[in-house]
Formats: C-alpha cells, structure tokens, sequence
C-alpha cells in the first residue's frame, strides 16, 4: 500500500488550498481515510476522516472551515481547506485503515491506522 499526498504549500491566512492523497495496493473502496497534521513540537492530531460509505468526522478546529471527500474512481481523498489560519501550519498526512469492514467507520485515533503517506507541508503566513 502506498499513499502520496499533494496540494501544500505556502498560502496567505483567509487563503485556501486542496489537498490530494492517492493510494495504491489499497482496500481504497471499504477502507476509511483519514487527514492528520502534526506541527513542529506538537503530536500528530486528526484533521478530518472519511468512511468508505462517505461519512465523515471533523476535528473541532477543521468544522466550518475544511471539507474531506474522496473519490473511489481514482482512489484519491481530498481535504478542501478554506480560510486557512496560520495555525493550521503543519505537516498533513493522510492515512488508511485498511479496514474491509471500514464503510462505516471513521476511526480517529492514529494507531487505528495501518498506512501513512510521506505528508505535505502546508504553511499560512499571517
């Protein structure tokens, strides 16, 4: 299983920007995917999460604000980012759970996951 994000970058705060995980050798269709970022000195913390039956989580910090979604098709999650803070500053990553029971599951916590991609790093300039 590989998973290899895309769409960070350097962005002015109130900007927005999309990122893109495409995973290969997956379970993609059943499997739950999750967005995580960790900050420099901080952990690793959820950002968003998405069944493999499209239902969805969202970190108290990302409602209102981002939007994941995948696409089955091409086995690609997204997470739509608007009004980006300079907060949100970290590296983001996704992961599957390889779950071929994960329709309706939105695990949260990272050791729930068995894949993670390499990150992309997102930074928003005040």
């Amino acid at each position: 299983v590989q998973l290899v994000e895309s769409g960070g970058g350097l962005v002015q705060a109130g900007g927005s920007l999309r990122l893109s995980c495409v995973a290969t050798g997956s379970m993609f269709n059943t499997s739950a995917m999750g967005w995580y970022r960790q900050a420099p000195g901080k952990e690793r913390e959820v950002v968003a999460v998405i069944s493999g039956g499209g239902m969805t989580y969202y970190a108290d910090s990302a409602k209102g604000r981002f939007t994941i979604s995948r696409d089955n098709a091409k086995n690609t999650v997204y997470l739509q980012m608007n009004s980006l803070k300079p907060e949100d500053t970290a590296m983001y990553y996704c992961a599957t759970d390889e779950d071929p029971w994960g329709i309706a599951t939105t695990p949260t916590r990272p050791h729930e996951y068995d894949y993670w991609g390499q990150g992309t790093q997102v930074t928003v300039s005040s």
